[in-house]
């Protein structure tokens, strides 16, 4: 039984990479984005928070602070992020996301979504009200699982 459940995650993570670099293919906005990883990293970061101060970003970074305010004066250059106040302590400079950010972030995630979407189209429904099944099982799975950190080893 082990030798099956084995056999069958690793038949479906190999179909789920395949799926993966096909719905890849849909290059735009990313490969028309001039921002570098780490830029691209901290606005990921920010859409997941909402915000974060300077320490939060380097340490998630596995940088330092000063590498992290020069990443996060070039997002403000972009219009991406802007800085402000924390309202519990005024020392701290809190940064978040400009609508433009966020538009940035919605764009990145619909990208694959649209060619994931052209197949879903093309299933009959006894399929769908299967695949609607398993990924809402899968969901509720992933919402119980604690996962780990950004490793910040493996940022740099």
């Amino acid at each position: 039984m082990d030798d099956e459940r084995e056999t069958l995650i690793r038949q479906i993570s190999e179909t789920q990479r395949g799926l993966g670099r096909l719905l890849a293919q849909d290059r735009s906005p990313l490969f028309d984005s001039n921002l570098t990883m780490r830029q691209l990293k901290v606005v990921i970061l920010l859409s997941c928070t909402g915000s974060a101060s300077g320490q939060e970003l380097a340490g998630n970074l596995g940088v330092g602070l000063g590498t992290v305010t020069g990443i996060v004066d070039r997002l403000v250059g972009h219009g991406l992020v802007t800085r402000h106040e924390d309202p519990h302590d005024r020392r701290v400079r809190r940064v978040q996301l400009t609508d433009a950010g966020r538009t940035l972030v919605e764009e990145l995630n619909d990208a694959g979504l649209r060619n994931y979407r052209r197949i879903m189209e093309r299933l009959d429904l006894d399929s769908l009200r299967s695949l609607a099944d398993i990924t809402a099982k899968i969901a509720a799975i992933a919402a119980e699982l604690p996962f780990p950190r950004h490793n910040t080893t493996a940022a740099r």
